[in-house]
């Protein structure tokens, strides 16, 4: 059935919106989940144990790194925070605001993400040109570069203006799930939330595997989920 856009853009005039197109959406948010996953595990492992995307996260490190007076997790957790703050801001200005008319996955959005794949390409390129080792200051590079792809996603996604709608912040994703589940909401209400988790949680499974086994591939993780979904939206968008 198709439904309306009201209950996903605010206050606007009801269009109808083909059910499939949604689905589809869903399904690519929950592809660019997975790629979130995947960089939070390499960036944790393998880039100095700070988190690409999880700026909340990074913010207790940093809180950490001043109470015992760890010089290095301050400078790892603190680089991070700026450089997602910093594609943020980038993708902001590509993928721009919400607007009433705006179809299901506007152009913009793509802009955005073409930008979070250049960053990916130059992740790739500092991660393979410094194998079998990184140094500190490599991998402070590569976090820096991974957590502005991230910033730039992150923006992308708002784009679409749907509460709750993320691919970065997922914790109020959680705390609805449980929410829904108290409150025996219908499966078909709870299951794109439990599909976002569970991406997020494979992504970093798949991830710690790669990061660990398989290092020289760990970009690929990163690079390949985007370019899936920029050349799927790219049917579709309007």
């Amino acid at each position: 059935m198709p439904r309306t856009e009201r209950d996903v853009k605010g206050p606007r005039v009801a269009t109808t919106v083909p059910a499939d197109l949604l689905r589809r959406r869903h399904a690519l948010v929950v592809v660019l989940t997975f790629l979130t996953g995947s960089a939070d595990a390499v960036g944790f492992l393998s880039l100095g144990g700070a988190f690409s995307s999880v700026m909340t996260g990074n913010m207790v490190l940093l809180g950490l790194s001043a109470g015992r007076g760890n010089a290095e997790l301050a400078v790892t957790s603190g680089c991070a925070i700026l450089s997602f703050i910093a594609g943020v801001l980038a993708g902001a200005r590509l993928a721009g605001s919400a607007q009433p008319d705006d179809p299901v996955w506007p152009r913009r959005v793509n802009r955005a993400l073409i930008l979070e794949l250049l960053l990916f390409v130059v992740f790739l390129v500092v991660w393979e040109v410094n194998l079998p080792e990184h140094s500190e200051r490599v991998d402070l590079m590569l976090l820096m570069l991974s957590a502005a792809a991230l910033g730039v996603q992150s923006s992308a996604i708002q784009r679409f203006g749907v509460p709750g709608l993320s691919s970065t912040y997922l914790t109020g994703t959680l705390t609805s799930l449980i929410g829904g589940v108290a409150a025996r909401s219908p499966w078909p209400i709870l299951r794109p939330k439990a599909q976002v988790l569970l991406a997020l949680m494979a992504g970093a499974a798949v991830g710690a595997l790669v990061a660990l086994h398989l290092t020289a591939w760990a970009p690929v993780l990163l690079i390949a989920p985007l370019l899936l979904v920029i050349a799927v939206a790219s049917r579709f968008t309007d």
